[in-house]
């Protein structure tokens, strides 16, 4: 496990750009996992203003860890966000682009994902494996769309399975913990004081961890890394 420990969320972006565009810099194929949230928002704006031109987007492939089951124009769309935020910034080939179709039917949607990573992954272990895996985590200790409730979901076979958000019941498709772990390099943004304990109890792996999702990341044969703030990283 690798700590990142930066003063603010801005500095905490900005590392994480510069460990973004490294990761596409191979001359290889790329595929990556986004994620939602306020930090990635920072991410990507920074990310398509300073290396925007210097990554070759041909190369790069984006997927989602999860996605909330509204239609791509709703506010809450994690694609919509990238998109403003990142897409529509930079010369990315459209078919690069795999978005979980949020609209159509929850169960029907998590199958068709699942196939669609089974069918444009290079496999490990014989299961779809990303170079990269972006990763928050909530107050709550959940991280893609897996809750402490639901934890159950994390071994599940399949690779995409439907989560429901504990208090709005909001329906997301969501990836497995085996997706997860079986990464390359799984990258961490986690900032804001609201998530010092519990970065602190999974870190440190004090009483109690193990029920929360985000202390089930642990890759198989890749990079862990945590990419913090001051304020995140405050029990360390």
């Amino acid at each position: 496990m690798d700590l990142h420990i930066k003063e603010t969320k801005q500095l905490v972006a900005e590392a994480f750009s510069e460990f973004f565009k490294e990761k596409c810099s191979t001359g290889d194929d790329v595929h990556i996992a986004l994620s939602g949230g306020s930090t990635p928002k920072i991410v990507f704006d920074y990310l398509a203003a300073e290396y925007g031109a210097e990554i070759d987007w041909s190369n790069v492939f984006l997927y989602w860890g999860d996605e909330r089951c509204v239609p791509p124009s709703d506010s809450e769309s994690n694609y919509k966000m990238t998109v403003e935020h990142l897409i529509s910034k930079i010369d990315i080939p459209e078919e690069n682009i795999f978005r979980i179709l949020g609209e159509d039917n929850p169960e029907e949607e998590a199958k068709r994902y699942s196939k669609v990573l089974d069918e444009q992954l290079p496999k490990a272990n014989g299961i779809p494996c990303f170079d990269l895996v972006m990763l928050g985590m909530g107050d709550d200790g959940h991280t893609v769309s897996i809750f402490p409730y639901n934890i159950e979901l994390w071994e599940m076979p399949e690779n995409c399975r439907v989560a429901k958000h504990p208090d709005s019941g909001q329906q997301r498709v969501t990836f497995t913990g085996k997706l997860v772990n079986n990464a390359k390099t799984i990258a961490f943004l986690v900032t804001g004081a609201g998530k010092t304990e519990k970065v602190t109890r999974i870190i440190k792996e004090q009483e109690g961890y193990k029920e929360y999702p985000a202390s089930l990341v642990s890759p198989k044969q890749g990079e862990l890394h945590w990419f913090l703030d001051q304020d995140a990283a405050a029990g360390l």
